[in-house]
């Protein structure tokens, strides 16, 4: 993605020898570069560029501060205001309508939320009212069962609205109802008049515009022409992950004044994050996200059921290890979890990356092969069991006796970190 080069900005400007106005230009010249690739607005890139100019010339060095972190939060402010704003929805009742042009991603978009929701607790459904598209119906009903949230759709049905009304009464004990409406390859008369009709008959608590972010500088042109029809709330961009274009529905949100409430950051449903400015241009420039990392990890610990204090206490099984691999399973491509880390500057390394994916897989089938006393007691694990246990899953005694090694080593940790020997910024034991 072209805005990820901006983490290159940062590098260059905590590296400098020196910061004197010609670097400030070679700096500005990077990001204009930068933000152009990504399709963000000319316009906007402009003010971005005469800001950050104006401000570096003009604006004293901070006590505590050097010249170059300086600079650094400069780029760091002007860039947050070009994001526009994020959108806090509470957690309570509510009722969601997606809106959206044919092919945006709407119908996983729908889940995603559900799924996000529910991960914090609410009882959350999604209702099939995209008459429009034959596949829409099977799509939400399988996702939806996947990740069970709870679903309203008639497969034969051909009024959208009428569906939306039975499915009100059958979710009326559901805390969030996400609507999936049809789309069309522009925005026509009939579409219009359905999504009003849909609109009067939801009554719901927030309209999103669900756009690709390949779409770049035309999500303005979009997103004005919806907002115009039906007052849209928010925006949603999908499929920001590994587009070169999606500075062009940020822009598009900032240029029409309409908040971003959610991206889409890949293919799977739990591919999906809360739009927060401040995490996101942290991120952009190399200095992680922590914020949204706990957040992240709280719902999963939570939904994995592991057991925290016994982790602190260093009383945990081989049992807590694999339900602890699985939950980091779920947090993603371990790749993007670093990147929620500030390590400013670090090139993780691929191979790496993968060897830990590959060690953490081997991990959980040596685990399928024990049986339930040997992962509640790991202690009885003598020659004999650890050879039968690497037999059964295709790996060596060595592998598996890696395996013994990680345990015993985050057991030992975990009683130092509660002696409070080694300190963790936070934590509260």
């Amino acid at each position: 993605m072209a805005l990820e080069t901006l983490k290159d900005v940062a590098r260059k400007i905590l590296g400098a020898s020196s910061v004197d106005k010609k670097f400030v230009e070679e700096i500005i010249k990077d990001i204009q570069r930068a933000l152009i690739k990504a399709d963000v607005n000319v316009k906007q890139v402009k003010e971005i560029s005469d800001s950050i100019r104006k401000r570096a010339s003009s604006e004293e060095v901070l006590p505590g501060l050097t010249t170059k972190e300086h600079v650094l939060k400069i780029v760091y402010e002007e860039l947050l205001k070009g994001v526009g704003e994020g959108l806090e929805i509470p957690l309570k009742k509510c009722k969601i309508m997606l809106i959206g042009l044919h092919g945006s991603g709407k119908t996983t978009t729908a889940v995603k939320i559900a799924k996000f929701y529910k991960d914090y607790g609410l009882k959350t459904a999604v209702i099939a009212a995209d008459t429009f598209r034959p596949a829409a119906y099977e799509q939400l009903k399988q996702l939806a069962e996947s990740y069970k949230v709870g679903f309203y759709g008639e497969k034969d049905g051909k009024n959208s609205v009428e569906i939306v009304v039975r499915g009100l009464e059958n979710l009326k004990d559901y805390d969030m109802l996400i609507v999936d409406t049809a789309g069309r390859h522009a925005l026509e008369d009939d579409l219009i008049k359905e999504m009003k009709e849909i609109a009067k008959a939801l009554d719901p608590d927030y309209k999103f515009l669900v756009v690709d972010a390949a779409t770049g500088q035309l999500a303005a042109k979009q997103a004005k022409a919806f907002h115009d029809a039906v007052k849209i709330d928010g925006i949603i961009v999908t499929k920001f992950d590994g587009t070169a274009k999606g500075g062009g529905a940020l822009s598009a949100a900032r240029e029409i004044g309409i908040p971003i409430a959610f991206i889409g950051t890949g293919e799977k449903v739990e591919d999906f994050e809360k739009f927060d400015p401040t995490s996101f241009v942290s991120r952009l420039l190399g200095m992680g996200d922590v914020k949204s990392l706990m957040e992240k990890v709280e719902r999963i610990v939570k939904e994995e059921e592991i057991d925290a204090e016994a982790f602190l206490k260093g009383t945990f099984t081989l049992k807590d290890i694999y339900k602890q691999i699985e939950a980091i399973e779920k947090m993603g491509p371990i790749r993007k979890v670093f990147e929620m880390l500030p390590f400013l500057g670090l090139k993780v390394n691929d191979d790496a990356i993968e060897v830990t994916q590959e060690k953490m897989k081997k991990f959980k089938v040596m685990m399928d092969s024990m049986t339930e006393e040997e992962l509640l007691n790991p202690k009885i694990l003598d020659s004999s069991r650890i050879r039968r246990i690497a037999i059964g899953s295709g790996t060596s005694i060595q592998e598996v006796k890696e395996l013994l090694k990680y345990y015993e080593t985050m057991k030992s940790l975990m009683k130092k970190v509660k002696k409070g020997r080694i300190p963790i910024k936070g934590l509260k034991i």
